[in-house]
């Protein structure tokens, strides 16, 4: 599509919303705080801003819809994104859902704060729905305002771009906007509530349903209406599978539980931890989906989780997560039962779950090393002991694998003094405390660097194919908490040059730019206990 087809008018987006035309309504039109019975959605408008001012927004979404850049510098384009109205063919609304919270059903949930305005069909015949979040109060706020801070939503706009770029399925982010008004939060629910900025996020994604849609229709054993939200999703996200019936839910269900897999190889590659992997964050399509209080592993702990709430149980830490989707694609299956009431065949199904994350590892695994392909003989022992290493001092991930590729694995072995102290010198830029190096660590580090040498000589890889390999898989830049942080303390002072900067810098996570190099730099001292930058709440 050339520029001169694409639309600098918002109200010429075509759109078509299959969601709200073919499933049912809420038949209350009164937006408050209920519980919404025999319905997939409640019609509701968002909250006009008082003073809406544009911060960001993302030029490869503006793309997705068939939009020109011109539409997003007016002021119809801050106007309509911050909720204040709506453009032709927009119907808004918010959905029903419930899920499991820390493992607990939590009952009715819905989008307390999340508005969709429509799904639009670009010009390849991509469906993709606008939802706000941060845009007002729905029926399914509950004792919330519907509202959103600025420091949440900038590094909502910042991941979810940052992550489509370093390859991790996610929803996506079109604009971030100020609402002109104060909100009022607790950051750390200690009682010391403060006034913050007020903003809204415009999400884009193919699809924003959840485990949770269906979970919320069996839990009040409305299975016409469960069968109806699922033949829906079925014909509208998985038409490949062919017309809904017992067999294809089944295989729909498989189909979610690879999906799954695959999202979650690709954040411990890149060592993403989502903080809330309640069942209603976990999207259908296998997207990762609401961007709350989640970080990036820096130093490399398993045990690690951003979220404050969740300090005590770290039930969604880092190395818990494979886990904790295998147990949500169970609450997922307990949800779809009713229809196929086939328990055998709906396990078989979760062990593709299971397959395709452990083969799915195991690739990730060899190609961050730079293997040609894993090799059971050697290579669980050789990723067991590395996993290993990288805990026995603080040792950054992202850091270390991409100096990992510089090493010299071609050289004769065992490997000599001269030859462990060069490859050391490039691994010493990961480590935080440099006096946990002890003679003991440096002994097993020069023992597995020894097995890893011989390893990538058994498959002749040439240190130049080797680190090319290496670092299309090993980002260079990731969105660290406290780059992060630093942009929002920028915004909040009405400075938004940093959001720009590092919207640009994840255009291209896996490139060298020398430019940028500071962006690469491990986590500061400063930052290391700071608030943003080390552990999150959920109060956004």
């Amino acid at each position: 599509m050339t520029s001169h087809s694409k639309l600098s008018n918002l109200d010429d987006l075509v759109f078509d919303n299959r969601f709200i035309r073919e499933l049912p309504a809420d038949e209350e039109t009164i937006n408050h705080r209920r519980q919404v019975i025999g319905a997939c959605y409640s019609r509701v408008k968002p909250t006009p801003a008082v003073k809406p001012q544009r911060v960001a927004y993302s030029r490869e979404v503006v793309a997705l819809l068939d939009l020109h850049t011109d539409a997003c510098e007016a002021d119809n384009f801050t106007q309509v994104f911050a909720g204040n109205h709506l453009v032709a063919g927009m119907e808004s609304y918010s959905t029903c859902y419930g899920g499991h919270q820390f493992g607990n059903w939590a009952g009715q949930l819905g989008d307390g704060r999340a508005i969709n305005l429509g799904e639009i069909v670009n010009q390849q015949g991509e469906r993709w729905a606008l939802q706000l979040k941060g845009a007002g109060p729905t029926p399914y706020s509950r004792t919330a305002d519907g509202l959103a801070v600025l420091r949440s939503s900038v590094r909502e706009f910042l991941c979810s771009e940052a992550m489509y770029h370093l390859g991790v399925p996610t929803t996506r982010a079109l604009s971030l906007i100020l609402t002109g008004e104060s909100v009022i939060r607790d950051m750390f629910y200690n009682g010391n509530p403060k006034a913050e900025p007020g903003a809204v996020v415009c999400r884009v994604a193919p699809s924003f349903t959840r485990f949770g849609h269906f979970q919320i229709l069996t839990a009040r054993r409305d299975i016409p209406l469960l069968q109806k939200l699922v033949d829906y999703t079925i014909r509208t996200d998985f038409a490949h599978l062919g017309e809904p019936s017992p067999a294809i839910y089944l295989a729909w269900f498989t189909e979610v539980c690879r999906l799954t897999a695959e999202m979650i190889v690709h954040w411990q590659r890149v060592g993403f931890v989502h903080g809330v992997m309640n069942t209603d964050n976990m999207s259908i399509l296998g997207l990762t989906i609401d961007y709350g209080p989640y970080g990036w592993l820096e130093n490399y702990d398993p045990n690690w989780t951003p979220n404050t709430t969740d300090a005590q149980e770290r039930r969604y830490r880092f190395g818990n997560q494979p886990q904790i989707a295998f147990w949500n694609l169970g609450q997922l299956a307990n949800a779809i039962y009713p229809l196929i009431e086939q328990v055998e065949r709906l396990q078989q199904a979760m062990t593709v779950y299971t397959e395709t994350f452990e083969k799915g590892w195991q690739d990730m695994m060899s190609g961050k090393l730079g293997l040609k392909a894993f090799d059971s003989a050697t290579d669980e022992q050789l990723f067991a002991d590395l996993i290993a290493l990288l805990q026995l001092v603080e040792t950054d991930m992202t850091i270390f694998y991409r100096q990992l590729a510089k090493i010299d694995c071609t050289t004769q072995l065992p490997l000599t003094d001269a030859d462990f102290d060069a490859a050391f010198t490039y691994l010493s830029e990961a480590y935080y405390v440099p006096e946990q190096l002890n003679p003991a660590y440096k002994t097993r580090l020069h023992d597995w660097l020894e097995a890893y040498s011989h390893r990538i000589q058994k498959d002749k890889t040439s240190n130049t194919e080797r680190q090319l390999q290496m670092n299309k898989i090993n980002p260079k830049y990731v969105l660290r908490n406290y780059l992060a942080q630093l942009a929002i303390d920028q915004a909040e002072q009405g400075d938004f040059s940093m959001i720009e900067k590092l919207l640009a810098l994840f255009r291209q996570p896996y490139d060298e730019q020398p430019d940028k190099e500071a962006l690469a730099a491990k986590r500061p001292d400063w930052a290391r206990q700071r608030a943003g930058c080390s552990m999150l709440s959920c109060s956004s």
